[in-house]
């Protein structure tokens, strides 16, 4: 008989799902405290380029600027840092991004860099503006007349002057799972892009009107022919806002065992033991996914430990 699915991810481990600060929607809207938090010398304030944002000079933390100190550019409310004392007012201190155009220079880093070392705090703020200057980029015109929109409520919405319609951002629900077998092996696959010895759990995008578990079930079969039965368990989620995804990580039970690759997305696929695993991964010929990645942390949960080797 098949066991319950009894893995799971290790708290605090899903490096870009470490929010802190509050991000106060209800302030989006008031003008006269956006003006007043920005005019306040404690206020910070994070830079963003494309999807990459500044940092100090040693690469481990975001550099924050004054707002005497920040350039002209569109202006995004991230929240208030309830934490930091006082701050402006009793809120805290509020903390803002200004979105920049143009090619980001050697001052700034992306979340693949910087996910595994930046602190909680500062994990959440960059994983909020990326994802928001991701969703900026692409929505500039209204998708249901072409006008220019404008962007208001402090950079949370974007609205057309022409028809009225408001532009909110989206994430993009995708499940990504560790499927194991009746001998407790774990399924990784390997994308038709990647080079060998790249494995990763299997993942893909919620098609609408489908529920998350039928999702897993879909994908799993699609991709490498391996039935997934009723047992299927969450694990937990993280954002991915490259550009805009929202990962919902899930280990589930296989009832059909025979592999049948895609050839599509997916070129190979196996059952691993733990021990394969590590003999792999500590021999340097199998490449797992990066430390900041929900695959990472769903293999090591399987797993039972830390793992060498990543991409």
């Amino acid at each position: 008989m098949l066991r319950h699915v009894a893995y799971s991810i290790a708290p605090g481990s899903l490096a870009l799902s470490r929010p802190v600060l509050d991000r106060a929607a209800d302030r989006r809207r008031d003008d006269d405290w956006l003006d007043k938090a920005w005019a306040a010398s404690d206020t910070q304030v994070v830079l963003v380029a494309g999807d990459q944002v500044q940092v100090v000079d040693d690469r481990t933390a975001l550099r924050f600027l004054p707002p005497a100190e920040a350039p002209e550019g569109p202006r995004v409310f991230l929240g208030i840092d309830r934490e930091s004392g006082a701050g402006m007012t009793a809120d805290g201190r509020a903390v803002f991004a200004v979105l920049l155009e143009g090619e980001a220079d050697e001052s700034y880093g992306g979340l693949r860099e910087l996910g595994g070392v930046l602190n909680d705090r500062e994990a959440g703020i960059a994983a909020h503006v990326v994802g928001l200057a991701n969703w900026h980029a692409v929505h500039t015109h209204c998708a249901n007349c072409g006008e220019h929109t404008e962007v208001v409520d402090a950079g949370h919405v974007r609205r057309c002057p022409a028809c009225g319609l408001s532009h909110f951002p989206r994430s993009d629900p995708a499940i990504i799972v560790l499927v194991t077998d009746d001998q407790d092996r774990a399924l990784l696959g390997r994308n038709a892009a990647w080079p060998e010895g790249r494995y990763s759990t299997l993942a893909g995008f919620v098609e609408p009107g489908e529920s998350l578990e039928a999702a897993v079930r879909r994908e799993v079969l699609e991709e490498t022919g391996v039935i997934v039965g009723a047992d299927i368990a969450y694990a937990g989620s993280q954002p991915w806002p490259l550009p805009a995804s929202l990962m919902l990580g899930f280990y589930a039970k296989a009832t059909g065992f025979d592999i049948e690759v895609d050839d599509d997305e997916i070129s190979e696929a196996k059952w691993f033991t733990r021990e394969d695993l590590r003999a792999l991964a500590e021999a340097g010929t199998m490449a797992l996914p990066g430390a900041i990645s929900i695959s990472r942390r769903l293999i090591e949960g399987w797993y039972g430990d830390s793992l060498t080797g990543s991409w």
